[in-house]
């Protein structure tokens, strides 16, 4: 093998690799928000100057204001069983390197959410669109925005939700 076909797949491994990451660090994310892990959650970005735009929930121009309402919402207890319960489903990962520490990537999200207090079951379809960056070595989110394409909320009614944590 030649010096440059060599080279040239050493490129290509190491793209892949960092896209592999890049999912990975997602998929943390979306774990840790499910798992009510706010440490988790806050270091999926990173560590200083991070963009949000959550729509409904803020916008931050540095993930402590996004984690802070994470911390208040997720970790919400009544009666010692949470209030909000949600599970993120990360699908359809389109990710681009830009550089050799920073990529961007479009996801869409599948969102459910029971809300104790309300009394409901939400439904949502959402399209993330992220920035990354490599920092100390590992990649995080440097900007991360969701659009709400579409909700359904419906009662829960009789549904009995039982709560693991």
């Amino acid at each position: 093998m030649t010096e440059d076909r060599l080279r040239a797949l050493e490129e290509r491994v190491a793209k892949l690799e960092a896209r592999d990451a890049i999912v990975a660090l997602k998929h943390r994310y979306l774990r840790a928000c499910d798992a009510k892990d706010p440490e988790g959650f806050r270091s999926s970005f990173i560590a200083r100057g991070a963009v949000i735009d959550y729509g409904p929930l803020g916008r931050f121009e540095d993930a402590d204001g996004i984690a802070a309402v994470y911390r208040t919402i997720a970790l919400e207890k009544v009666d010692e069983a949470y209030v909000v319960l949600d599970m993120h489903h990360g699908l359809h990962p389109d990710i681009r390197l830009t550089g050799p520490d920073s990529a961007t990537g479009r996801w869409t999200l599948r969102f459910r959410q029971v809300d104790r207090r309300a009394g409901t079951e939400s439904v949502s379809a959402i399209e993330y669109d992220d920035e990354y960056a490599v920092e100390n070595g590992e990649w995080k989110m440097s900007a991360c925005r969701s659009r709400i394409l579409w909700t359904v909320t419906r009662p829960l009614a009789d549904a009995v939700v039982t709560d693991f944590h």
